[in-house]
């Protein structure tokens, strides 16, 4: 009669254990922030959510008129910019995975990594300075020719500090980690397959499309969602280039604007007291939770989308 006896636990070095605590350590101070920041929030926010006009100038009405546009301008800004930035992040990098000449490939590595670095003021001065007076004529003409599609209707700003300037330089900012994370989902295609649609006869384009795509999928659906939560929480820039006016409008060229909540929060706290600390609190606590929802809808699309991906 044979006894079923279980293996012994390897015995782990001090090494070992010391790494494993610390690892454990580690990920749980993660836990803890996040759980520290949401009670803070929640805390703090609460006077907020019964809040009137007149207990908070900032308000309206009550709470959620006042929160309402903000939400509407920190998802529209962010949309606008993931649209402008996503298809030139994927050319970028396939260009540098697949196109470039090595050595041109690494420079232009390089640039889209100090690209990533530059701090978000400059973006905003230069979104000011430079950027939203090169566009104004290109509004004018807009709202003049093709004023009656929705997005373009209106009178175009005198000073080109619209909604659109605004995600553009959204647009600017994200596209560096973008570019950086699908250029290295690009060079890890499996070469057996590039090389097996080349040998079949495909263009090098088809074979992108049939092998590195495909692969890739995955890590630009995660690209694209880490852009836009860094879209959604951009502050400095956007408080700077974009002139708002607190209004829900889809209208792109005009002076009217939506403002976001990140913004908002920027250049209102320097001058609250009382319940409006609150309600700006309250509304961090929105931009909190929105970005909470980008993050786990991009988790579920990349684990939905990794069986076909061709990487396992």
């Amino acid at each position: 009669m044979t006894s079923s006896a279980s293996p012994a636990r390897p015995v782990l070095s001090l090494g070992d254990r010391i790494f494993s605590r610390s690892a454990v350590f580690a990920g749980s101070m993660i836990l803890v922030t996040l759980a520290a920041v949401a009670i803070f929030l929640i805390v703090q926010s609460m006077p907020a959510f019964v809040a009137t006009n007149e207990t908070a100038s900032l308000l309206p009405d009550n709470f959620w008129s006042y929160v309402w546009p903000l939400i509407f301008g920190t998802v529209w800004a962010a949309i606008l910019a993931l649209v402008i930035s996503l298809p030139l992040a994927i050319g970028i990098a396939l260009f540098i995975s697949h196109y470039a000449p090595r050595k041109v490939s690494a420079v232009l590595g390089y640039i889209v990594d100090l690209l990533a670095a530059v701090p978000s003021v400059v973006f905003g001065l230069w979104g000011i300075g430079v950027l939203a007076p090169a566009v104004q004529p290109v509004y004018v003409w807009f709202t003049d020719n093709l004023g009656w599609f929705p997005l373009f209707g209106g009178v175009a700003s005198g000073t080109g500090r619209t909604i659109f300037t605004a995600a553009l330089v959204l647009g600017v900012m994200v596209l560096p980690i973008m570019t950086a994370i699908c250029r290295e989902i690009f060079l890890q295609a499996p070469v057996l397959h590039e090389e097996a649609a080349l040998a079949l006869g495909a263009t090098r384009w088809e074979m992108i499309r049939m092998a590195v795509l495909p692969f890739g999928r995955p890590g630009i659906v995660s690209a694209a969602m880490l852009g836009l939560g860094r879209a959604l929480g951009e502050t400095m820039a956007v408080a700077m280039v974009l002139s708002a006016t607190g209004l829900v409008t889809f209208k792109l060229f005009t002076s009217e604007n939506p403002s976001t909540i990140a913004a908002n929060i920027a250049l209102s706290f320097p001058e609250a007291y009382g319940t409006n600390v609150n309600v700006l609190i309250a509304t961090g606590l929105i931009l909190f939770i929105v970005t909470f929802l980008v993050n786990a809808l991009a988790r579920w699309i990349v684990s939905r989308r990794a069986e076909f991906s061709g990487a396992n």
